[in-house]
């Protein structure tokens, strides 16, 4: 969220969550509000409200987790990352988008913002 917020200076940050013991603490909560960010909690139960980013986190479980062994968590931390932010947000395509990747997606929508700008 950190990384969100911080280096694609987004114009809003909704993250969504489950009702993990992660992101119930009230030091989250508040953390989301120093940053501006609004937080959406899907409902006690509900496996249909986050399929989303469960089909997200499927992505890397099987084309990178499931495929290699790392040797420290930092390895895998780092593979992680580059698999991420190398890979699957500037090239990966996506059909949800049209099949363009996340960051053409992102482009293309700011300028088809900007032309509607006066």
């Amino acid at each position: 969220m950190n990384m969100a917020v911080t280096q694609g200076k987004p114009d809003s940050v909704i993250p969504h969550s489950d009702q993990g013991s992660q992101y119930t603490p009230m030091a989250f909560g508040l953390r989301c509000k120093e940053m501006g960010v609004r937080l959406s909690m899907g409902s006690v139960g509900d496996c249909y409200d986050n399929v989303m980013c469960e089909s997200f986190f499927a992505t890397p479980e099987c084309e990178l987790l499931a495929r290699r062994k790392f040797k420290t968590k930092a390895e895998a931390r780092i593979a992680c990352f580059e698999f991420i932010e190398a890979w699957y947000t500037p090239s990966r395509r996506h059909s949800a988008l049209g099949y363009k990747s996340p960051v053409n997606d992102e482009r293309i929508t700011a300028e088809g913002l900007k032309s509607l700008s006066p």
